[in-house]
């Protein structure tokens, strides 16, 4: 498939209510049929808690709902939700499809000016998740910080998803380094992230987008406004600009080493 129709759902989350968000995703996304993606944003489970992992809902209910919910909307659906393992807890991003086949990335790097770092374990690897012939690249907030992490090496994916729970008074870093991605990686970029405020005192104000390879943002959701961002993307749109402005073909190469943590 070419095409996807993209539902961005920037939404308030209640502080560690798990059940809460659920129910309150479940009412979007029962309204939502008629999208072939859906993306929730980071931790839409709880919010961006340290404690949400030993304090909110179990891998097997966050999992089973997904499946449920893209099963009956027939859409697949992503986002990430703090989880504790018997290892760790980990910050996780699930992509599942209609079908209830999901795949995973843990976030990498992780927030040490909230010691994200002291509470869950960093993922250790990159993750290409393939749908309807789309290449796509999840990616967990503070990991849009870290392009070389995001480097697009030759051409292996076609889309980033960023969701996130980034505060406003970093906005104008948020926007600026969604395009930023979006240009140097000749990919589509959707960014999604949570409005409202927490119990942590933060404010957040969405801008929650979706930018084409050639950096075009084509949708934009109104700040601080609890919204579905909709568009249309299309993977040849991709190819015939990396055909026609080939950067890629010059790019430098890097070796990751795996975050300490």
């Amino acid at each position: 498939m070419s095409t996807l129709t993209v539902g961005v759902l920037q939404q308030p989350i209640v502080w560690m209510n798990g059940e809460a968000n659920l129910e309150h995703f479940a009412q979007h996304i029962a309204q939502s049929s008629h999208y072939d993606l859906l993306v929730l944003p980071e931790m839409f489970t709880s919010g961006f808690s340290m404690q949400a992992a030993t304090n909110s809902l179990s891998e097997t209910r966050v999992l089973s709902w997904l499946q449920a919910q893209a099963r009956d909307s027939n859409t697949a659906i992503c986002g990430s939700a703090a989880i504790q393992l018997t290892d760790g807890a980990v910050n996780r991003f699930y992509f599942v499809t209609p079908q209830g086949e999901y795949d995973y990335y843990d976030k990498r790097h992780l927030f040490r000016m909230a010691n994200e770092h002291h509470h869950y374990k960093p993922g250790a690897s990159r993750k290409i998740i393939e749908y309807r012939g789309w290449r796509i690249f999840p990616q967990i907030c503070y990991d849009l910080r870290f392009p070389a992490f995001s480097r697009n090496s030759n051409n292996d994916y076609d889309l980033i998803i960023y969701v996130a729970s980034w505060p406003a008074a970093r906005a104008n870093h948020w926007k600026a380094l969604l395009l930023a991605r979006a240009i140097e990686n000749q990919s589509w970029v959707i960014g999604c992230n949570r409005v409202g405020n927490d119990d942590n005192g933060l404010s957040y104000r969405g801008d929650s987008q979706i930018i084409s390879p050639e950096g075009e943002i084509i949708a934009i959701a109104s700040p601080g406004e609890a919204t579905v961002l909709t568009a249309t993307i299309d993977r040849q749109r991709v190819m015939d600009y990396r055909q026609a402005f080939p950067a890629w073909q010059d790019a430098d190469s890097f070796t990751l080493t795996p975050p300490v943590g």
